[in-house]
């Protein structure tokens, strides 16, 4: 079989989310939750099955990453084409999947948020997490950009109201944590 050379950054994405999930299952990560099911939408907080199922909170941040990837490969790199643009873009989506499940990450995020109960991401999550970046990146290259803004901020205005965290905030706590955000946090 040879590959279209037109298609091929696509297939090239579809290998670095198979080759990330390799990489996350030989780290020792779950394939899927240790409780035995696949739950479509996992609603709770701060739970051990966070970041275990399809579809969580922290979701619609990924989802943001595409978006934002979109607009600034757009600003730096628009001389590449889309399609290696978004072989750039899940690329640094599959290598965050890969940093944010090591145990040193983990262990910062369940040191300075209220994400005490943080174990990792199962590999069907962080999956699914690219996943949701890719969504993102293709609405971005779709929508017009006052869409993409409106996108970015009501998902960061709907997450900060209904679980106190979102991209900007889960940032913030891990890079530079404040005492005063995680008492906020935790009294969700």
């Amino acid at each position: 079989m040879s590959i279209n050379r037109r298609n091929f950054p696509y297939w090239l994405v579809f290998a670095i989310v198979l080759a990330t999930a390799a990489i996350l299952l030989a780290m020792g990560r779950v394939p899927i939750c240790k409780c035995g099911l696949v739950k479509l939408w996992y609603f709770k907080l701060n739970t051990s099955e966070g970041s275990q199922h399809i579809i969580d909170w922290y979701t619609p941040s990924h989802l943001l990453h595409g978006i934002l990837f979109y607009a600034i490969l757009w600003l730096v790199a628009r001389r590449i084409s889309v399609g290696w643009r978004l072989v750039i873009a899940t690329l640094v989506e599959a290598t965050w999947e890969i940093i944010e499940n090591t145990d040193a990450v983990i262990e910062r995020y369940r040191a300075v948020t209220v994400s005490l109960d943080y174990y990792g991401d199962s590999v069907i999550n962080s999956v699914s997490d690219i996943t949701a970046m890719l969504i993102g990146f293709w609405l971005a290259r779709r929508l017009p950009i006052w869409a993409s803004v409106a996108i970015v901020i009501g998902f960061e205005v709907l997450t900060t109201a209904l679980i106190r965290d979102g991209l900007a905030l889960n940032i913030l706590m891990l890079l530079y944590p404040l005492d005063t955000v995680r008492e906020w946090q935790g009294a969700l």
